[in-house]
């Protein structure tokens, strides 16, 4: 089978966006290969499709064959096609603006400037971290010891993929765990062992081996125009350190003992290293090599550790100084700093953990308006994993989770079973507060395993969501019928995708009332839910006094309902500056669903990026929304909007 796509993945395959694409490429039987620009590779070699550099908006071309090629074709299309496949990174998680460094800074005792990799100021004691590099052996192995040799370096491999996965199971729903899977997928990639493999044929021993195909790869991916494929080239590093460390039964310099407050400086650290360091006592880091798009810049901004990265030889600066004081805003470092400059970084931090302390005060804040009309600040969630960090920051239950995550993890289409076992794991997460799962949500651009797609000009606008779990019974029951059993606590509530006709809604409520009298004559136990409309075509706009008088709820879905009122695709950069929210046409809207809700007596929520403007809240909440939900990263700034708003009068 071949099938070309473009490429809808943010930024493109790099390094976890590819590594899930070849974990999904591996869960089948079949060879699958893409091509690309007339270069074809392997899909289950994750440095192999890395180098073919695909990014977003590319076409591609998916060859696959083998006894499961059509499952296999709809769901790395799928994959593909998906903007949010294999990212995690939350908003306000972006590299910070690099600002340039004011022309006297570099003149400062100490002054050097990096690449600016972790937002914030640090000031601290120096830990320095600069463990031997790692020489060739340059050992003769005789052939009859060469398939030995080749097995001590699969047993270092798997060593070290052990250790990785044992990271991950220990904290799965982690915001580092998805960089370790990355890594997994480098260290345990053919194309490398494959190479070191050949050298090894040739008698080299196995750590000159390793260390010699890491290096040409690294070359390659150095020699790379993309910034994020550049900074994989660090990663090959360090995973081949890790094998080589692996094969001679070695430790690295142990990171355990970092003291309270520390500046952590290297000249290097790979990504496995620091994820297993105590983050919580690590003030800053510095290192000399690096930039804003590796997965030290990206731990470092998970845990909220402002860093400067890229520093070359002014990292020997800091090897033997005392203190350091770093602006991972402005890429900004200074060592051993003078005392004015030592109080100006203290007066900074202290003003930065004011903010943060000021913003934990709304995790169990409930926001109540003036009039006495609560409003829920929720969190928008696509699986299981997402739930701690979303109650640490006191989301409010759940006002959007995607089901088509879920399906389109599946190399098939998920059970009744299944999709009652998460439905119920999350529901019972936020007890009593609400959960609204939206029905699955997917089409023509987005499809799923187990579900015949056709071809279409224009999918956005074609047979999805609503429209397509209508045709197909077999498939929407079965969610249905799982999401009555999961709602023992009462709180789950439904909501249907693409809405345009109040048939739409009826025709779910016949088949919802079908899955009720089937689970009664079989003894099964259910609970009956709310039913909503996701408000996103215009046409639910212009028949919202109707559908509010049949639903239970709205939540207006701003992403999808900007792209239709403005008939401009929200993935399409060269019409992106019409996808904004607060033009008028887009807020009409958005108010005449709302007076149509509040006159109807249901509850108004707004599920898309929208919700999290501060800037725009205080309109809504005229409006009369109530529910505002979001990314778990922007619940605490959502919720002191509120206050501030209800605090104005």
């Amino acid at each position: 089978m071949e099938r070309s796509a473009i490429v809808r993945v943010k930024e493109g395959l790099h390094a976890r966006p590819a590594a899930r694409f070849v974990k999904l490429a591996r869960a089948f039987q079949s060879d699958v290969e893409i091509a690309k620009g007339g270069k074809i590779v392997s899909a289950k070699s994750s440095v192999k499709l890395m180098l073919l550099t695909v990014k977003e908006g590319d076409e591609v071309k998916l060859k696959v064959r083998g006894p499961d090629e059509t499952e296999a074709m709809g769901m790395l299309i799928a994959y593909l096609e998906n903007p949010q496949a294999g990212l995690d990174e939350e908003p306000g998680q972006q590299p910070p603006s690099t600002t340039a460094a004011t022309d006297d800074a570099p003149h400062l005792p100490g002054g050097h400037k990096g690449a600016a990799a972790s937002a914030g100021a640090a000031l601290g004691a120096v830990f320095p971290y600069f463990p031997p590099t790692l020489e060739p052996v340059g050992a003769d192995i005789p052939p009859a010891e060469r398939e030995a040799e080749k097995a001590r370096l699969r047993m270092a491999v798997a060593a070290v993929t052990g250790r990785m996965e044992s990271m991950i199971a220990a904290a799965p729903g982690s915001a580092d765990a998805e960089i370790v899977r990355a890594l997994i997928e480098l260290a345990s990639d053919e194309d490398l062992i494959a190479r070191a493999e050949e050298t090894i044929g040739r008698g080299l021993d196995a750590v000159s081996a390793t260390l010699a195909a890491g290096e040409v790869l690294a070359v390659e991916f150095e020699g790379l125009d993309d910034p994020y494929m550049k900074a994989r080239a660090g990663d090959l590093h360090a995973v081949t350190r890790q094998i080589c460390l692996a094969l001679t039964e070695k430790e690295d310099v142990d990171l355990s003992g970092v003291p309270e407050g520390a500046i952590l400086v290297a000249e290097d650290i790979g990504a496995f290293e620091l994820a297993r360091a105590p983050l919580h006592r690590i003030a800053g880091i510095l290192c000399g090599q690096g930039g804003a798009t590796s997965h030290v810049a990206i731990i470092a901004r998970n845990h909220g550790i402002p860093a400067v990265l890229g520093l070359g030889s002014a990292i020997e600066a800091f090897r033997t100084a005392r203190r350091a004081a770093l602006d991972g805003s402005r890429g900004l470092v200074f060592a051993d700093p003078e005392e004015a400059l030592e109080r100006d970084f203290a007066a900074r931090i202290a003003r930065q953990e004011e903010e943060r302390q000021a913003l934990t005060a709304y995790v169990d804040h409930k926001p109540v308006l003036a009039g006495g009309r609560a409003i829920t600040i929720a969190a928008n969630l696509g699986s299981l994993s997402e739930i701690d960090n979303a109650r640490a920051v006191g989301a409010m239950g759940v006002g959007l989770f995607r089901t088509e995550i879920m399906f389109m993890a599946h190399p098939m289409l998920p059970s009744e079973e299944e999709q009652y076992e998460t439905y119920a794991a999350l529901a019972a997460a936020f007890a009593p507060e609400e959960v609204i799962v939206r029905t699955l949500d997917i089409g023509g651009d987005k499809p799923v395993a187990g579900i015949d797609f056709p071809e279409e000009e224009n999918p956005f606008l074609g047979w999805r969501g609503i429209r397509m779990c209508l045709d197909r019974p077999a498939v929407f029951k079965p969610q249905l019928r799982a999401l009555l059993r999961a709602n023992h606590e009462g709180n789950l509530k439904v909501m249907l995708p693409m809405v345009s006709t109040l048939d739409e809604l009826r025709r779910t409520r016949t088949l919802i009332e079908e899955c009720e009298a089937e689970l009664e004559r079989e003894g099964e136990a259910f609970r009956r839910f709310a039913l909503g409309v996701m408000i996103e075509t215009p046409a639910a706009v212009l028949i919202a006094p109707e559908l509010a008088a049949e639903s239970a709820f709205f939540s207006i879905g701003t992403n999808d309902l900007t792209q239709y009122i403005m008939a401009a695709d929200r993935l399409n950069m060269s019409v992106a500056a019409l996808g904004d929210v607060s033009n008028p046409a887009i807020m009409r809207a958005i108010e005449l669903t709302a007076k149509a809700g509040v006159e109807a007596g249901i509850m108004v929520g707004i599920c898309g990026e929208a919700a999290a403007d501060t800037t725009l809240i205080p309109r809504f909440l005229e409006m009369g929304i109530s529910e505002l939900s979001m990314s778990p990263a922007a619940v605490l700034a959502a919720k002191k909007a509120v206050v501030e708003y209800t605090a104005k009068g």
